[in-house]
């Protein structure tokens, strides 16, 4: 009979001290979310109730958080229950995730180009993308986009997509012939989404497109066609590595992503659209400088298979890469373009800061039929220099009114204004 008693109280005794040394979550509590729901954020957390408290679970739940677009900050809290039993407390500060957007600049013509947008980053509470543009560039374009990356479970997720874009591309040629056609994309596409961990996510999906040239002026020859379509059918695909943390409007770490799309199929008029792959991939480091400084850098190697097309996929452009250059300025089959800028806030009270940067913009193009020794040559190279301004609402998710001015450190004479939203880094 006492060892009875001697044994079951050892055994009460072991099992105390086994729940001292692995404590557990009893509760999940989370707090500050309005629009997302509960249940989303319970479905991305690692933390689960019953399982054990791990402190670098905890954090990477909260890194995890603030990567969402409807979530501005995040934070966590252990409350003690009782021996071995915590309660996990997260907290959010949300952002306000429908976004209208606005772009504007001068078209090939001189004329006024502008983009404009409607995003909802948060729809139905669980972060799903879903909004449309419209943009007037010569021509008339708009897409719809609706994204779920997280729809049929914490890993997996669907997105479909419809584009009609119509521009004025100007094709350069070798012999330096300037001839401008008029470009018109419908594509429908379909893609499905998978995040293998916290750091690693996989995008792979199908393009079906119908696309179209038309010659509108230049110096066309005879052995350039008047008119060109085909239909074509791609597989896209992306991969993201990412250790960004943010913060509000500053940002640290490091991102590598690379976007891919092959032709597998195409029909019609090939004699210079034919089936190729295009790659590119964006390096991307952020450092955080005491308080309210921020260094932001990106490399952006692209390239493409046509080399023997006028119709390059990468542009020399405002927008995309040097900011001062001009819309459109020149296109290439390979590119190498390096960004860096140094932010500042000036201002930071409640919803709103101000920031000032100075940048560095600077790359180099392969030409059309040309050879990668083309991205060691001057004259195929920019080199922008120049000042900006943000002004940010501190809980609107990317909502980022910047203007930047670059002017030329080379011999080209481009120089400008840039408007946009988000950070152009």
């Amino acid at each position: 009979m006492k060892f009875k008693v001697f044994l079951l109280l050892f055994l009460q005794c072991s099992q105390f001290v086994v729940l001292s040394q692995n404590p557990l979550v009893s509760e999940i509590k989370i707090s500050g979310n309005k629009r997302t729901k509960t249940s989303f954020l319970e479905r991305l957390a690692f933390v689960k109730v019953n399982s054990q408290l791990d402190s670098m679970r905890l954090a990477s739940d909260v890194r995890r958080f603030k990567l969402l677009p409807s979530v501005a900050s995040a934070s966590y809290e252990v409350v003690p229950l009782g021996p071995g039993k915590y309660r996990v407390e997260y907290r959010v500060v949300e952002n306000f995730a429908i976004i209208p957007g606005l772009n504007v600049s001068q078209d090939v013509n001189g004329d006024l180009a502008y983009r404009t947008s409607v995003f909802d980053f948060n729809f139905l509470g669980q972060n799903q993308i879903v909004g449309g543009f419209y943009r007037r560039n010569v021509f008339d374009s708009y897409g719809f986009f609706w994204e779920a990356p997280n729809l049929i479970s914490r890993k997996w997720g669907i997105g479909v997509n419809y584009q009609n874009n119509v521009l004025q591309e100007p094709v350069f040629f070798q012999d330096n012939r300037d001839v401008n056609y008029k470009f018109d994309s419908r594509a429908f596409e379909f893609r499905t989404f998978y995040e293998h961990n916290f750091h690693n996510r996989f995008m792979l999906g199908l393009n079906y497109s119908r696309e179209t040239y038309d010659f509108l002026n230049g110096d066309l020859t005879q052995d350039l066609p008047l008119e060109l379509g085909l239909d074509r059918l791609a597989v896209i695909g992306s991969y993201e590595y990412n250790n960004i943390t943010n913060e509000y409007q500053y940002v640290g770490g490091f991102r590598s992503i690379f976007t891919y799309s092959f032709t597998v199929g195409a029909q019609g008029d090939t004699h210079l659209l034919r089936s190729f792959f295009i790659g590119r991939n964006d390096f991307e480091y952020f450092k955080r400088f005491g308080q309210k400084g921020n260094w932001a850098n990106r490399l952006r190697l692209g390239f493409a298979t046509n080399d023997t097309s006028p119709f390059a996929p990468f542009a020399l452009d405002n927008q995309l890469n040097i900011r001062g250059v001009g819309n459109v300025v020149d296109r290439g089959t390979a590119s190498a373009v390096i960004n860096t800028e140094y932010r500042y806030t000036f201002i930071e009270k409640g919803w709103f800061a101000m920031q000032g940067n100075v940048f560095v913009d600077a790359g180099t193009w392969q030409d059309p039929g040309g050879q990668l020794g083309d991205l060691i040559a001057f004259e195929n190279s920019a080199l922008f220099t120049g000042l900006g301004v943000r002004f940010i609402h501190r809980r609107i998710f990317n909502a980022v009114f910047r203007i930047d001015y670059g002017f030329s450190l080379t011999d080209k004479v481009n120089s400008g204004l840039v408007f946009g939203i988000g950070q152009y880094l």
